[in-house]
């Protein structure tokens, strides 16, 4: 190992002590971002479904731990890490990661965002930012309890990934093949910033109702067309939205039409109702097209 790989791996079990200390899970990375610690399942004749219960290292994020003894031992079992992950959806922040990508130059990412703010009526707010080698940056967010955030690529807008439960974040301090991750000036000794709740509802999965029973009546021929009461009542929901509201009662209501297989069947109706409440045709579809796609339904 060359001087600079051993003062690489210092200074990342360093860095990852000092998150360790902010209660923050962690584990050692290569400088390919990846974790670490080859699994000890992978010469298993059959795929394994351990998470750690084996008690042996090398289950990626399932490693990861906030207990400074345990982060020695996982970066000694891994000497030629260069940096460390920090788990998402864990307590006790709950981080979630919002990566705004650059490795487009088609792609403002920031801008992206900012503009789904505007659209969604929330702020995005000073929190932990994390400058990457590409020239993007992570901001760190926390989430509720009882909250299980997915990871997505590109799913909120194009250039933005989601690190959810199940995911992790490079650490700052960390080195890689393309450089070093570093706090952004004036936010190293920010808390994270909770994650607005507009925000929350576009990267939460909805809450979907388990089918009711079968029962020995008669069925629909077709469980995917909107009923009257169904349609209406949406339809109805985005008509009373006031000044302030009707942006989110419109993608509300066409999330929840997506979600039951109706989206594109009542997509006119629930555009006319938004301009009639007050919303531009463009910005009305602009909406329901991001409801479609949010719920992975993309419009044609």
């Amino acid at each position: 190992m060359a001087i600079s790989d051993r003062q690489s791996a210092t200074l990342a079990l360093a860095h990852a002590l000092t998150a360790a200390e902010r209660g923050l899970p962690v584990i050692p990375l290569t400088p390919a971002k990846l974790p670490a610690l080859r699994s000890p399942h992978r010469d298993d004749p059959e795929p394994s479904l351990c998470r750690g219960e084996c008690g042996r290292y090398g289950h990626g994020v399932h490693d990861a731990t906030a207990d400074p003894a345990g982060v020695r031992a996982l970066f000694a079992a891994a000497p030629w890490a260069t940096g460390y992950g920090i788990a998402c959806g864990r307590p006790p922040y709950h981080l979630i990661g919002v990566d705004l990508d650059t490795t487009s130059q088609q792609t403002d990412a920031a801008a992206e965002l900012r503009l789904l703010a505007l659209r969604h009526l929330f702020t995005i707010p000073d929190t932990v930012t994390v400058l990457t080698p590409s020239g993007g940056r992570h901001l760190w967010l926390t989430g509720p309890p009882g909250v299980t955030v997915p990871n997505s690529a590109s799913r909120l807008a194009p250039g933005i990934d989601i690190r959810g439960a199940g995911g992790y974040l490079v650490g700052p301090g960390s080195v890689t093949a393309h450089g070093a991750y570093r706090p952004a000036p004036g936010s190293a000794d920010l808390p994270p910033a909770p994650c607005p709740e507009a925000l929350l509802r576009l990267i939460a999965p909805p809450h979907r109702p388990r089918p009711a029973p079968p029962t020995d009546g008669p069925r629909p021929a077709d469980s995917t067309v909107p009923t009257a009461a169904q349609g209406q009542g949406l339809v109805q929901f985005v008509l009373a939205a006031r000044t302030g509201q009707r942006n989110t009662r419109l993608f509300w209501a066409a999330c929840r039409a997506y979600e039951h297989g109706f989206g594109d069947a009542l997509s006119d109706a629930l555009t006319d109702a938004a301009v009639r409440a007050g919303l531009p045709e463009r910005e009305a579809r602009a909406t329901i097209a991001s409801a479609a796609r949010l719920t992975g339904r993309p419009r044609p």
